[in-house]
């Protein structure tokens, strides 16, 4: 979806996303982050709990309008678009997890990077699903059914949890069904690992809960298409967010807001948030005359190219860990300690470097846009 004035507000918030996640992602070295930009070590919620489904909100504000042009192919058509944009979003996924294909053994030489150790699951991986399963949902189903679909997917995902997880720590990191079936499926090797703990939190399972914060965006970004960027429509977004947000805190006594499980509290959290986000984002860059202006057009060049510049700022981040400047220093290291640190101390050197690799990223897209250059999958 390209940029538009009337539809200023979701390219805003996409833009606004890419850029948030570029910022947890690249956090700089010799410091622990600040708190907020660090996710909830288990049940819990911190802002960045909130950027990755506020991704897959924001992929489900763009088939709002992508979705209207399948009403005029012929139905294999739009099953092989679906289906080729879902195997390519997961197999870039899959592929920087393998990047850069070698690794170094204990005897200091390079070997090739076996890929019966590579995680099979994880960001990119979890979108190309939620957007596949999204996608054939909207395209088969009435908006009503839709929405009936979504909710018992949210209740199937609670019961499996609650039946198949450990009889007492069903949300507990060891005892949940999520790592059950992961372990069953891969082998250890394929998961995610940090901290000693082998848990996936794009694994498969959560899949099933994930995929209404897709939905969830597309009927929001269906609503604001249909609705326009009124006044009405705005309290009626706030309204909904509200429940939501409501409905998630009490749902939280039982049911933990939890982003790694990607509980129904946790979906009902985060879509609640970013309804609000884009209600206030309406107003602010659409109707308010005092608030918008130039300072969109920041977030806006992030959006056009919101994949591309995701999986670049990810092998980026890859490369400079890679490269050594001596024998024990990484080119990530390198510059925090010589540059960031030394100016700011702490967590607030860490942010430094987070922010200027947010504004090499926005150079690079800047680049991109002055030239026309939009990749698309």
């Amino acid at each position: 979806m390209t940029s538009s004035n009337r539809f200023l507000s979701l390219d805003v918030f996409r833009g606004i996303t890419i850029c948030f996640m570029i910022i947890v992602n690249t956090p700089g070295t010799g410091a622990a982050p600040f708190a907020p930009l660090m996710h909830a070590p288990w049940n819990g919620f911190t802002p960045t709990d909130l950027v990755f489904p506020s991704f897959l909100f924001a992929v489900g504000n763009a088939m709002s309008f992508s979705q209207r042009r399948f009403a005029d192919l012929p139905q294999s058509t739009v099953l092989l678009k679906i289906f080729k944009r879902t195997c390519l979003i997961f197999a870039i996924g899959f592929l920087i997890y393998w990047f850069p294909f070698f690794k170094t053994g204990p005897d200091g030489i390079m070997h090739a990077f076996p890929i019966s150790e590579t995680r099979i699951m994880g960001v990119l991986q979890r979108i190309a699903l939620c957007y596949g399963l999204a996608s054939l949902l909207i395209y088969y189903f009435s908006s009503k059914k839709v929405i009936i679909i979504s909710f018992a997917l949210l209740a199937a995902y609670w019961i499996i949890l609650l039946l198949f997880g450990d009889a007492h720590n069903q949300f507990s990191v060891e005892g949940n069904a999520c790592l059950y079936l992961d372990q069953f499926l891969f082998n250890e090797k394929h998961l995610y690992h940090e901290a000693g703990v082998v848990f996936d939190p794009e694994g498969i399972l959560g899949t099933l809960s994930a995929v209404l914060n897709v939905i969830i965006g597309y009927f929001a970004g269906k609503f604001i298409r249909e609705k326009g960027k009124g006044y009405e429509s705005i309290a009626k977004l706030m309204i909904v967010a509200a429940v939501f947000i409501f409905t998630a805190l009490c749902w939280n006594g039982i049911y933990p807001i939890n982003k790694n499980l990607w509980t129904g509290s946790f979906v009902l959290l985060t879509t609640g948030i970013d309804l609000a986000i884009i209600g206030i984002l309406i107003y602010a860059t659409e109707i308010s005359k005092h608030l918008g202006g130039e300072w969109t057009d920041f977030f806006v060049v992030f959006g056009k190219n919101p994949l591309f510049i995701y999986v670049a700022s990810v092998l980026i981040r890859i490369v400079m860990n890679r490269v050594h400047t001596d024998q024990h220093t990484t080119v990530y290291e390198w510059f925090n300690q010589a540059f960031f640190q030394p100016v700011a101390p702490g967590p607030a050197g860490s942010l430094l470097f987070s922010l200027s690799f947010v504004v090499f990223c926005w150079g690079i897209v800047w680049y991109m846009d002055k030239r026309s250059l939009y990749i698309r999958v």
